[in-house]
């Protein structure tokens, strides 16, 4: 696990960021909004509206020889020219990073850290079975993907960015189905894809796991995340021990606070009494009070490209929301024992 001071000092109990997507069809707009709602670790956002090209498997997969997406985002395969071992190309021109250039561009002479996320090879090979890639070649060819892609966009974002420390969340949503007898590769060889997507740029990011289904959270652990991205769920008592030791380790825990599966409510008070309540039983379970408060990013649940631009502004509200109670509480939490 690594954790940089220059990220760190940033992350400070209650900052909020985003996950993945938001509605916006205008990318200077989305990367405004961005940078306006969550100021202090803004989130690159895949403007998925604007285009299907920005999806999390259509970005991934641009650049690997013998896959495109057509017009209406089908996949079109040849399956004689994919290769485990042929280069993959990151292109910074494609219409896939057109939300990314953006922000680029509107964030010129930002200082703070910046968040953006990108798909897991796990997730990304079980899509690539999925639309037919041979099952035994299908995680090779994503963990090259991925590999490739992730360093590339590092780079550039640090070139735009000079000064800015860059937080990165490896996307799994396919995890949910890890156990499941018909998932194409054993639960530890997920494992060990996933940590290996951790480590490509983890001296120089801070790299995160995130996960917006609720799965036991032991393996993403295992996988050795700075960073776990979790909603807030009943489930996630199951594995307090393990989430405690993380927390003892100096893991961060990005709590996803505002569901985005059922309707919005008015205002966050609900969302925070179940935030509350959680780390009340995980507390009764071992975890440190004061670390489930410190060591806390607040995030919507998932994406929200389904939602409105005016329900988007809603939800953020909500996370900052739910982000100064627990800014609150935390300094009331050190008051207590005196820290």
């Amino acid at each position: 696990m690594m954790q940089t001071n220059s990220v760190n000092k940033h992350l400070l109990g209650g900052v909020a960021t985003g996950i993945g997507s938001l509605p916006h069809r205008d990318a200077k707009q989305g990367a405004e909004f961005a940078l306006r709602v969550t100021p202090e670790l803004p989130s690159i956002p895949a403007l998925t509206r604007r285009s299907p090209n920005e999806s999390m498997i259509a970005m991934a997969v641009a650049g690997i020889r013998g896959i495109k997406f057509g017009q209406y985002n089908s996949p079109i395969i040849d399956v004689d020219k994919i290769d485990r071992h042929a280069d993959v190309i990151t292109d910074f021109d494609h219409d896939a990073y057109v939300g990314l250039r953006t922000f680029l561009e509107v964030a010129k002479g930002h200082t703070g850290p910046v968040k953006w996320q990108f798909t897991g090879p796990v997730t990304l090979g079980q899509a690539l079975v999925r639309i037919g890639v041979p099952a035994s070649i299908a995680f090779d060819v994503a963990v090259r993907a991925v590999r490739t892609h992730v360093q590339n966009i590092h780079d550039f974002v640090a070139t735009a960015l000079p000064d800015s420390p860059q937080v990165v969340f490896i996307d799994e949503p396919d995890l949910a189905m890890m156990m499941h007898e018909s998932f194409p590769i054993a639960p530890d060889t997920a494992v060990d894809l996933m940590s290996g997507a951790l480590a490509i740029i983890e001296r120089d990011a801070l790299m995160g796991l995130h996960c917006c289904s609720g799965i036991d959270g032991t393996p993403l652990l295992a996988a050795g995340p700075a960073i776990l991205s979790i909603e807030v769920s009943d489930n996630v008592k199951n594995y307090a021990g393990p989430l405690a030791k993380f927390l003892e380790s100096g893991g961060i825990i990005a709590w996803g606070v505002i569901r985005t599966d059922a309707p919005i409510m008015g205002s966050a008070d609900r969302s925070w009494k179940q935030l509350a309540a959680l780390w009340c039983e995980l507390v009764q379970q071992g975890c440190d009070a004061l670390r489930l408060r410190q060591q806390s990013l607040v995030t919507p649940a998932c994406g929200l490209a389904s939602f409105s631009e005016e329900v988007a502004e809603q939800i953020y509200a909500q996370v900052r929301d739910i982000g100064e109670r627990v800014r609150t509480q935390a300094l009331a939490t050190r008051l207590n024992i005196g820290a």
